[in-house]
């Protein structure tokens, strides 16, 4: 019998095998939740409206979009969520202002606490066959079903925020309102569809986004032909680029392609599975998006999280106050103390971040003693105040956003035994 191998359909298969009978357990009855926040305003360059690091990201990663496609948001916020994990986000001025990414971030982890605590869920994975298993590990980058879950609820959120710096545009008034709007238009399936999970991940961490919006008649929003024209030129970019690096590695340098996706990991970033492995003339395909037939009916993962989530976001959304208070400023010239090895990276997201951010770190002779994705924590040896602003600015540059703030203690939550949505 032979191996599996790279297989995106069988792959989204096994996980709308998994998902089909319920994703979630009951959501605890929806509690007022207070949230403090600090807010900075985005400094653009000069004679510009974005950022150095949205232009250099623009410039290297985006063609071929153009400046003048790209909305970028004005405010940068950094909070702590209810679950004591530090968080930063982006809103822009005129719109629905700081609640969004925030609803959003409890959002997700209302989500998080459902999806953990479906034991039947938890015994079905317990019976993913070991080839099904294989198929995972060889074609997703985070492997365990639970794990791609996740990080599939967490991207539907920052669809969500992220098109909130549009929301001025759209005929939608209030964060529930948006939400509901968006579903209706059909935009997270656009999402998965039209962008490339690199595209969205980075330019959601830098506060900008490359699309605009068109009112329909019926009261709904699409992408205009300009955005459709340009997402898709973008995503043809980033495939020729894994194919071009691929090729060479496997050709002229003889390389066997796990050989080649290891020694090329940096060159063909996130994509080195999603896009470096398809076969030529193959367009990618969302795993959640991909319909199956189940139970002799039509079946896909997506419109069911993109339902639940915004049904969630607008429960929370109406629960939640937001509230600005004065940031802390640090004194990188103090002695650098044990503590100060600790900090936080809230858009840290996925195991391609883990790694990416443990690069940076290391390029620049910095050891990385621990890095949790889940809580956003990361150790390092820093050498002084100054090496660790040095590294901090790094990370910046690359599109994360590390704060020194540390958790509180995790609330107690109400027990999942009555839904609220």
């Amino acid at each position: 019998m032979s191996t599996p191998s790279y297989d995106r359909r069988a792959a989204s298969r096994v996980l709308a095998g998994l998902a089909y009978p319920g994703l979630f357990a009951p959501l605890p009855v929806a509690r007022p939740v207070r949230i403090e926040y600090t807010c900075a305003t985005v400094r653009s360059e000069p004679n510009s409206h974005l950022t150095l690091s949205q232009r250099l990201y623009l410039e290297r990663f985006m063609r071929p979009c153009r400046a003048d496609q790209v909305t970028s948001a004005t405010h940068r916020i950094a909070w702590t969520d209810s679950d004591g994990i530090p968080n930063t986000g982006f809103f822009r001025s005129g719109g629905l202002g700081p609640i969004v990414p925030i609803a959003m971030r409890e959002t997700v982890l209302t989500l998080w606490h459902a999806l953990e605590s479906n034991s039947a869920l938890a015994e079905r994975i317990s019976k993913v066959a070991t080839r099904d298993r294989t198929i995972l590990a060889a074609t997703t980058t985070d492997h365990e079903p639970i794990d791609i879950f996740r990080v599939g609820i967490e991207a539907c959120g920052r669809a969500l925020a992220q098109h909130a710096l549009l929301a001025r545009w759209t005929p939608y008034r209030t964060p529930a309102e948006f939400a509901c709007g968006m579903r209706d238009s059909g935009i997270f399936s656009a999402v998965a569809t039209r962008w490339y999970w690199e595209l969205q991940a980075s330019t959601y961490r830098r506060g900008m986004i490359p699309v605009a919006f068109a009112a329909q008649p019926d009261g709904t929003v699409r992408y205009t032909a300009d955005t459709v024209a340009t997402l898709r030129a973008m995503k043809d970019a980033t495939i020729a680029d894994a194919h071009t690096v691929m090729r060479r590695a496997t050709t002229s340098e003889g390389l066997s392609t796990p050989a080649a996706i290891a020694k090329y990991h940096d060159d063909l970033d996130l994509i080195s599975r999603q896009y470096a492995l398809l076969p030529q003339g193959t367009r990618p395909a969302c795993l959640a998006a991909m319909p199956h037939t189940v139970d002799g009916g039509h079946y896909s993962v997506l419109p069911v999280v993109a339902d639940r989530f915004v049904d969630t976001f607008a429960t929370t959304a109406a629960h939640l106050s937001v509230i600005e208070v004065a940031g802390e400023s640090a004194d990188e010239t103090s002695e650098l103390a044990a503590e100060d090895r600790v900090f936080y990276v809230p858009d840290m997201n996925c195991k391609h971040c883990v790694h990416t951010i443990t690069g940076v770190l290391e390029s620049m002779r910095i050891r990385v003693h621990d890095i949790d994705l889940i809580s956003k924590r990361v150790v390092a040896e820093f050498r002084s105040p100054r090496n660790r602003q040095r590294a901090f600015e790094a990370l910046r540059d690359g599109g994360y956003n590390p704060v020194a703030t540390r958790p509180t203690a995790t609330p107690d939550r109400p027990q999942a035994t009555e839904t609220a949505v």
